[in-house]
């Protein structure tokens, strides 16, 4: 039955997110951008990480961790208006132009190294069912993520990377159809099974676990992709949609760790990056593989995203001195880097670190204009350096979980 309620569900979010009539208006389209980079495989993994770091307390965590994401989402949401007004105004040489392209080069190496995230994640997802022998997995992986690499640096050369890319965006329905059966199969388990769950591990805290947390900070990370729509959307449209795709991914972070409460227990005690396959396996085996369809399209549509926009913020910080091919090249070879100098949760953590940084540069940039302009006043300019301030130490503080 829970299968048969997943699937259903699945089946019915997938329809009205293809054939719904507001699924082709400009707004959705806006939307799903910011939504498709934010909800990645990071719902899938933060389960486990939380409830081996905070107990039932996970929730609590989770809620904190997207508060930050939020407040930080509403500096770059001021930044759309007031930066890019600001900025049609400068000459090429003066600092706060300089400043603009410090943060676009801080982005481009974050998503050089955020792809290198998403396909060593979608390589852990691939391989698990696999049972890889742990002796040989990393490397078998490392290869695996590679060839990839390889593979989509190879198609700029044939000028067919677009159409990847729009065939990635096209997933997004597929994807949130996979969540939305994963979240219905949960609750029907629970419904099912409340009578005889088992006892929830304590809440815990301690001040190892702030790093971990911060480190998490990559799996609720996409939505300053609404910063760089400016020659297809509005400022208007952007900020509205952000701050929609905002509000959804933190619904549906949210209630599947509420419905992961009845696991939280056996959650402490899996294994590796894709532990929760395990444990969707023990609740139904076909969410099991909704968990891996999701895991597959999220990370690969998201590595492509990234990669192209990673390749393209080069081209424009280098004034077209390198052309599309050769940025990408560039990104694809750090990403490749990345790859094989860091295992799965190591890489969680540094890509957090490299995005934190860029939200510090952003609450920088907020802070300065407000300064030069007034727009919003002393408690904005508080605000700014505050959640800059928390960024920065996410930027240093940000840990593996498994360190």
């Amino acid at each position: 039955m829970t299968a048969l309620v997943a699937s259903i569900a699945a089946l019915f979010v997938g329809l009205l997110f293809s054939l719904a009539p507001f699924a082709r208006k400009e707004r959705w389209r806006a939307t799903v951008t910011p939504l498709a980079s934010i909800i990645g495989s990071g719902f899938l993994i933060c389960g486990p990480i939380l409830a081996r770091q905070f107990g039932s307390g996970a929730i609590a965590a989770m809620a904190i961790l997207l508060v930050l994401a939020y407040v930080v989402g509403w500096v770059v949401r001021f930044n759309i208006i007031h930066v890019e007004n600001h900025a049609k105004t400068l000459a090429f040489h003066e600092p706060f132009a300089w400043a603009m392209r410090v943060t676009q080069a801080t982005l481009s190496v974050a998503y050089a190294v955020s792809v290198a995230y998403y396909l060593k994640l979608l390589a852990e997802f691939v391989l698990r069912p696999i049972g890889v022998a742990a002796a040989s997995q990393a490397l078998i992986s490392n290869v695996l993520v590679t060839a990839i690499i390889v593979a989509l640096t190879a198609l700029t050369f044939s000028g067919s990377i677009r159409k990847i890319e729009h065939a990635a965006h096209a997933t997004v329905s597929i994807k949130l159809a996979l969540i939305a059966g994963l979240l219905a199969g949960l609750g029907w388990w629970w419904g099912a099974h409340a009578s005889g769950s088992t006892p929830l591990p304590a809440a815990q805290f301690s001040w190892h676990s702030v790093p971990v947390l911060l480190g998490l900070l990559i799996t609720v990370q996409g939505f300053e992709t609404s910063r760089y729509l400016g020659d297809t959307y509005d400022q208007h449209t952007r900020v509205q949609t952000m701050r929609q795709a905002q509000w959804l991914s933190s619904a549906i972070y949210l209630s599947f760790l509420l419905l992961l409460t009845p696991l939280l227990d056996r959650a402490q005690s899996v294994e590796g990056v894709a532990g929760i396959l395990d444990l969707m396996k023990f609740v139904a085996p076909l969410l099991g593989v909704f968990v891996l369809g999701a895991a597959f399209m999220s990370q690969l549509s998201a590595a492509i995203a990234d990669s192209i926009g990673a390749g393209g913020l080069m081209v424009e910080v280098s004034r077209r001195r390198l052309t599309i091919r050769t940025a990408f090249i560039a990104s694809s070879l750090l990403s490749i880097a990345v790859v094989w100098l860091t295992d799965p949760f190591q890489v969680i953590a540094l890509s957090s670190r490299a995005f934190a940084a860029f939200y510090a540069q952003q609450c920088a940039l907020a802070l300065w204009v407000s300064v030069r302009t007034n727009a919003g006043g002393r408690v904005k300019q508080f605000g700014f350096v505050t959640i800059g301030l928390l960024c920065l130490i996410a930027t240093v503080m940000g840990a593996p979980a498994e360190s």
